[in-house]
């Protein structure tokens, strides 16, 4: 019971806005989940989300930009309004769909938000999207291993990273469910733990790069 004047308690799976995520998915799809804070966005990012649409005939790509990077400070992360804009400028085509998903359900980490999305389109083939530069600190996540356990998992190709990513602890943990490359296209719908690499051309775009050139052209500019 609650008391009057006070507004009862709504789990957060239950709160209104997490009744429209502002998508659609339909039985049968093959849907690619990207997950960042996309701070900012680049063009590394779309290179990984449209080689992972290519190479795994996905049909559809959710960006899903992250409230907050539970592994990055609050004061170096923008607001969510401006790094759904800057993903929506480099998400091109249909296929691409950019959501605040993870704050409309009120999930702050990856492994419940993948739950979340199983559990509301249960006839959706979900696969996990990421970097190369992603697989090598996956093992810092909260619940990693239960997210290979949750969804296939597809890994792209990044510069400087990649031969690393290959030897980290959760390459090394799941290398038994390594799939070659060449049979990437069964990755959405095989039952987990699955996960793929994919070798694409290099993109050397990166967040971190970003930031320190804005930073610099700020000084330059106020000096």
């Amino acid at each position: 019971m609650w008391s009057a004047g006070k507004a009862p308690r709504v789990p957060p799976g239950g709160r209104p806005q997490a009744l429209r995520l502002g998508f659609t998915l339909t039985p049968g799809m093959r849907v690619g989940l990207y997950g960042g804070s996309f701070n900012p966005a680049h063009e590394g990012h779309a290179h990984v989300a449209e080689t992972a649409r290519r190479r795994l005939g996905l049909h559809r790509v959710l960006w899903l930009v992250s409230p907050q990077n539970p592994l990055k400070p609050n004061h170096e992360t923008a607001d969510l309004a401006g790094r759904m804009a800057g993903a929506r400028a480099l998400a091109r085509g249909p296929a691409m769909i950019v959501t605040d998903a993870e704050t409309r359900l009120g999930v702050q980490y990856t492994i419940d938000a993948i739950r979340r999305l199983k559990a509301r389109y249960p006839r959706v083939r979900f696969v996990w999207i990421m970097g190369a530069d992603s697989l090598a600190s996956f093992h810092r996540w909260r619940g990693w291993t239960q997210i290979l356990g949750e969804v296939p998992v597809a890994v792209v190709s990044r510069p400087w990273i990649s031969l690393k990513s290959r030897f980290s602890p959760a390459a090394r943990r799941f290398g038994q469910a390594r799939i070659p490359s060449r049979r990437a296209q069964m990755l959405p719908g095989s039952t987990p733990p699955r996960w793929a690499f994919l070798r694409a051309p290099m993109n050397f775009q990166s967040s971190t790069a970003l930031r320190d050139r804005l930073r610099r052209e700020a000084r330059l500019k106020n000096s």
